[in-house]
């Protein structure tokens, strides 16, 4: 794991993670790079208002790097360029994968300290798509990035669909240079798991917080969950079941959120949001939690 040197201010990331209230943060994409210059620079204003709003109302975003694959405008070079002075960049947390060149995501730590970010979350990335990662595993490129930007708060990823001791093994190692996680989607029906995973991370003596990933299902449409389940496990029949009770998108995603406190998750990021004033839709779901 990695530590705060001594005398330097704890990224306030960190101080939300570590501490005891709830946390709930959301995970957003940047617009795809294949869009034609009209619909970028709207998807880009949509994106800007959509940070602004979060981070005045102190919620904390995760940035996606290529989320399933798909080719989207670099989460940096935008955001720290075009609404650095109107956002608290401590409040945005670029994702960064193994997926680009040595090179450029060692420089892409430099940028991010330089730019005022403080805290970046390091995944290996789908080796199934798209480009070759530069090194094995996200934990390598955490290493050099630790050494060469040592002021950054680097993020790990855990698995609960996984067995729960290799996962948490990966991130109670002493060389995983990972100060908070994130994990892959889960649902009020994966308690069990989730619940496996706080004990190994108890067992383990290494209290690195982890942020459970949420999803933010928009109906029960066939074609759409077995999409999604090409990228993460989606309990098809169950949350076909939720939506034919009669439950809304928001219910069903606060009833995720309040399964996972009551199983002692309490730190979560909301993803599908969208990027057209995603505060809105985060605060109705959070009144029904």
């Amino acid at each position: 794991m990695t530590s705060t040197p001594a005398g330097t201010a704890v990224p306030i990331l960190l101080e939300h993670v570590r501490g005891p209230k709830p946390f709930v943060s959301v995970e957003l994409r940047p617009p795809r790079a294949d869009l034609d210059a009209a619909s970028g620079m709207g998807a880009w204003i949509d994106l800007h208002h959509a940070l602004g709003r979060l981070a005045r109302g102190d919620t904390f975003v995760f940035l996606t790097d290529n989320a399933v694959g798909a080719a989207e405008e670099e989460n940096l070079a935008h955001v720290g360029a075009n609404v650095g002075d109107e956002v608290d960049l401590r409040r945005i947390v670029p994702i960064l994968t193994c997926k680009h060149t040595l090179d450029y995501c060692l420089l892409f730590g430099a940028r991010a300290i330089s730019q005022g970010f403080e805290a970046l979350t390091v995944l290996g990335g789908d080796p199934s798509v798209g480009p070759p990662r530069c090194v094995p595993h996200g934990r390598d490129l955490r290493e050099m990035l630790a050494k060469r930007s040592p002021d950054l708060a680097l993020g790990g990823w855990v698995n609960p669909h996984k067995d729960a001791a290799t996962q948490v093994g990966y991130l109670a190692a002493q060389d995983a240079h990972v100060d908070f996680a994130l994990t892959q989607i889960v649902s009020h029906h994966d308690i069990p798991r989730v619940g496996k995973l706080l004990e190994a991370l108890h067992r383990s003596g290494r209290p690195v917080p982890v942020v459970f990933g949420v999803f933010l299902y928009r109906s029960a449409n066939p074609a759409t969950l077995e999409t999604l389940g090409r990228f993460f496990p989606v309990p098809t029949g169950a949350i076909t079941r939720d939506f034919e009770s009669g439950a809304e998108p928001e219910d069903v995603c606060a009833r995720t959120i309040r399964e996972l406190r009551a199983a002692g998750a309490d730190k979560v990021y909301v993803s599908n949001l969208g990027n057209r004033n995603p505060l809105a839709r985060l605060r109705r779901v959070l009144e029904r939690v």
